[in-house]
C-alpha cells in the first residue's frame, strides 16, 4: 500500500537527451527539499520561476543552473505542494538532480503515483486520470481532442447524472420498502418503470459512438489481403505516402505480414499488409499465408484487393466468400488496365463491401479509399467533430452491464415483482457506473489503472 504521508520525486520528462528535463517532487517536503539543493537570489515564491543552482550540498559543488518553480497546495497537479526544476536535458543532469533529492528526505514515485494522488486528493475522478495517460499516448490529434475532453470531464458529468437518478430511485424504494405504513408518497410501478427507463436512455447515449471512440484511441485494424500480386502492397504504399513495401510483378514478394501505423483523416490505422493467399509449396511463404488469415481474424476491418484486369479466380472467390463476414471493402485495382472485372457482379456476390475502383499504381481512388475507412468508424453514429465520447474499454464493459442490470429492473418493475428485486438490479447498475469515477471501485481495480502509467505522471 502506497504511504501517502511521503514526499516522492521522479522525473517526468522522457529519458534521453532534449533542451530540457524536468524533475518533480510532490508532497509535504517538497519547499523543503528544494530549500536544501536550491541555491538562489532572494526567497522563493509560490508559482514564481526562479533561476538558481542545484548545489550538492555533501559536496559543495554545483550540479546544474536551473529554473525552479514551487507551487502550493491545493491548487496543483496532486493537490499537494509540489516543486518542478527544470534541468538542462541531460540524463546525468536529470539524475543526479533525483539522487540528490532523494538522500534530502524524498523517496522514488511509483509508476502512476502522482496522478494516483490527484485521484484520492479528489482533484481527479478515476475516468479523469484514466484520460491523462491516454492523452499521452494519443496518435492523432482527434485522438488528444478525446482524450481532453474526458479529462475535463465529458464522460463524468454524464455519467454522475445517471448516478444522481439511480440514488433518487434507491432512496424512494427503500423508503417505500422499510416505511410501508408511513404517511409518505407511495412509489407507483409507473413511475419505477419511467424513472429506469430514463436511465436506460442515458447510459444509451453515453454508449453512442464507444465503437468510434475505442477505435480513435487505440487505432482501427485493417488487414489488406488478396491473391499474390494484385496490388496489397501499392495500397499499403499509398496509404502511408512512401515506399514501405516491395512492389514487383512477381508472385509471393510478400512472405510475411508487414504492419504500419498511419493517420487517416485523423484516425490512427494500424495496417497489415499479408502475404499473398495462395496454395503453395515455399514453407516460408505458407508460414507468412498462415499469419495472413490470423491477421485477417483479428481485424476490425478488411480490405480485399483483387486484379481489375483478370478475371476473378476460384481464389479470389474463396476469399470473398470468406471476407463477407467481415466489415470490408473491395478494391477493383489497376483500373488504368482494361477491365474484365464487373462492378455489379462485385456487388452483387459481396453485397455488405464496399467497392472501390481504384489504380493503386498512381494513386486513383484513394481519396474515396480514406472516406470509406472513415465513414465506418464514425458509423454516421457521432459526429467526427464530437470530442465527448467514451473510450476506455473499461468504461464501455462498466456501461454496458449496467445496461443489463438496469433493464432486468424494468422487467422486474413491468412484471409488479416485488420492490426488492428492481432494487438490486438498480443498486447493481449504480455500482458498475461507480466504478467508472472511482465512486464505488475496489483497491484492485485502482491499482491496476495506475500500474499502466509511466514513472513520474
Amino acid at each position: 500500500m502506497i504511504n501517502f504521508e511521503d514526499t516522492i520525486a521522479a522525473i517526468s520528462t522522457a529519458y534521453g537527451e532534449g533542451g530540457i528535463g524536468i524533475v518533480r517532487i510532490s508532497g509535504e517536503k517538497s519547499l523543503e527539499i528544494l530549500n536544501k539543493i536550491f541555491v538562489c537570489k532572494g526567497a522563493i515564491k509560490n508559482k514564481y520561476l526562479t533561476y538558481g543552482k542545484i548545489v550538492d550540498y555533501r559536496k559543495g559543488s554545483t550540479v546544474d543552473e536551473v529554473m525552479a518553480v514551487y507551487m502550493k497546495g491545493p491548487h496543483t497537479y496532486t493537490a499537494e505542494d509540489v516543486v518542478e526544476i527544470n534541468c538542462h536535458g541531460s540524463m546525468v543532469s536529470l539524475n543526479k538532480t533525483l539522487e540528490l533529492i532523494l538522500a534530502s528526505g524524498a523517496r522514488l514515485a511509483e509508476p502512476g503515483e502522482f496522478t494516483e494522488r490527484a485521484f484520492f486528493n479528489g482533484r481527479l475522478d478515476l475516468s479523469q486520470a484514466e484520460a491523462v495517460i491516454d492523452l499521452i499516448k494519443a496518435k492523432t490529434e482527434k485522438s488528444f481532442d478525446v482524450a481532453l475532453s474526458q479529462l475535463e470531464g465529458s464522460v463524468s458529468s454524464k455519467v454522475n447524472e445517471v448516478l444522481k437518478l439511480l440514488l433518487d430511485i434507491q432512496v424512494e424504494i427503500a423508503v417505500n420498502i422499510d416505511y410501508p405504513d408511513e404517511d409518505i408518497e407511495e412509489l407507483t410501478y409507473n413511475k419505477l418503470i419511467g424513472d429506469t427507463e430514463t436511465a436506460i436512455s442515458m447510459v444509451k447515449k453515453i454508449l453512442e459512438g464507444a465503437d468510434a471512440g475505442r477505435l480513435i484511441r487505440d487505432g482501427l485494424n485493417v488487414a489488406i489481403v488478396g491473391r499474390p500480386n494484385v496490388g496489397k502492397s501499392s495500397l499499403l504504399n499509398c496509404l502511408l505516402r512512401e515506399n514501405r513495401a516491395i512492389v514487383t510483378d512477381i508472385p509471393g514478394t510478400t512472405r510475411d505480414t508487414i504492419e504500419e501505423t498511419v493517420n487517416i483523416r485523423n484516425i490512427p490505422v494500424n495496417l497489415i499488409d499479408t502475404a499473398g493467399i495462395r496454395e503453395t509449396e515455399d514453407e516460408i511463404e505458407r508460414i507468412g499465408i498462415e499469419k495472413s488469415k490470423d491477421a485477417f481474424n483479428k481485424a476490425d476491418y478488411v480490405i480485399m484487393v483483387v486484379d481489375g484486369s483478370e478475371n476473378l479466380t476460384d481464389s479470389d472467390l474463396e476469399l470473398i466468400d470468406y471476407i463477407n463476414s467481415k466489415k470490408s471493402m473491395i478494391i477493383i485495382n489497376k483500373a488504368d488496365k482494361e477491365s474484365l472485372i464487373d462492378f455489379a457482379h462485385i456487388k452483387t456476390i459481396s453485397p455488405n463491401s464496399d467497392i472501390v475502383v481504384a489504380a493503386l499504381i498512381n494513386g486513383t481512388g484513394l481519396d474515396e479509399i480514406e472516406d470509406i475507412i472513415e465513414s465506418n468508424v464514425y458509423g454516421g453514429k457521432v459526429s467526427q467533430g464530437d470530442s465527448a465520447m467514451v473510450n476506455n474499454v473499461r468504461h464501455i464493459d462498466l456501461l454496458n452491464r449496467a445496461l443489463a442490470s438496469l433493464n432486468s429492473a424494468l422487467n422486474a418493475a413491468k412484471m409488479g415483482s416485488a420492490l426488492d428485486f428492481a432494487e438490486c438490479d438498480i443498486r447493481d447498475a449504480y455500482d458498475f457506473l461507480g466504478e467508472i469515477t472511482g465512486n464505488t471501485v475496489s483497491d484492485d481495480v485502482i491499482n491496476e489503472v495506475f500500474s499502466r502509467f509511466c514513472l513520474g505522471k
